[in-house]
């Protein structure tokens, strides 16, 4: 339970950011929720133990325990390390559904030579799918987790993908213009990315960012639903872009969506 205790801690002190306060009549804002503390507790009791299910590998150590799982995907052997430091180490079931998706529907969605960023890409398991249908990746995520993913993606892509997959730090909402001031990939991939981590307002705003009016770009978003929170985002996701329910697959509970900006 002290992996458990120190996820839980390093999630809601810095993952993406410290949560904002937010007026309800702010334009480009998702509204305050109402949920009780119990409530917000909750919650992340159950990502807890999602976590602590998703794990199939543990090596005994006072800081943290490190895990493999492997993925026949793409026509490639796919290893995946993962870790116990954040939920961003562990390997979610959107980035699994979205990455058979990708694999499964390469007429509907080419990615062969097309550019691909990918937001909160955490184990690197999504863009290294996408690295070897043809796609130039960039993967992103938060600093701290850049050096598990950098050796995710060498690891499976190297001798194998057309391009060699990019790693860069971002952190919701910030310093946007100035990291990425000219946005012009053709996809945006995110999975598992919406949970119990109060940066929704910001989620939001880094997808308008890279999916903007007049772009050429496709959002991609597959979730997870466990939460009212996921409900709420989808629709004020749906507010944002133009979307379409790509698949629901209701045994994972998780959902696919593509979607455009609205001009």
């Amino acid at each position: 339970m002290e992996r458990l205790s120190t996820v839980s801690q390093h999630v809601q002190q810095k993952h993406h950011g410290k949560k904002k306060e937010v007026d309800d009549k702010q334009d480009k804002k998702l509204p305050v929720e109402q949920g009780t503390t119990d409530e917000a507790l909750r919650d992340q009791k159950v990502m807890e133990g999602e976590a602590l299910e998703r794990r199939n590998i543990w090596e005994p150590s006072v800081y943290y325990a490190l895990g493999k799982e492997s993925f026949y995907i793409a026509g490639h052997d796919i290893s995946i390390r993962e870790s116990m430091d954040t939920y961003g180490a562990l390997i979610w079931p959107g980035a699994i559904a979205l990455s058979q998706f990708l694999e499964n529907n390469q007429q509907q969605v080419n990615l062969m030579d097309k550019s691909v960023l990918e937001i909160g890409a955490g184990t690197g398991l999504l863009s290294i799918v996408a690295s070897l249908l043809g796609a130039w990746v960039t993967a992103t995520d938060l600093p701290d987790i850049l050096s598990n993913l950098t050796f995710n993606l060498l690891r499976n892509t190297k001798g194998r993908s057309r391009y060699t997959p990019q790693v860069a730090a971002l952190t919701w909402a910030q310093n946007l213009k100035r990291d990425f001031p000219y946005p012009s990939y053709d996809y945006v991939l995110a999975a598992d990315v919406v949970y119990p981590h109060g940066c929704l307002e910001e989620l939001l705003e880094t997808m308008r960012h890279f999916c903007q009016p007049g772009s050429r770009t496709t959002v991609l978003w597959a979730n997870k639903i466990r939460f009212q929170s996921d409900l709420r985002f989808a629709e004020f996701f749906k507010s944002s872009f133009n979307t379409t329910l790509l698949i629901e697959l209701p045994q994972q509970e998780v959902r696919i969506y593509k979607a455009t900006a609205k001009e």
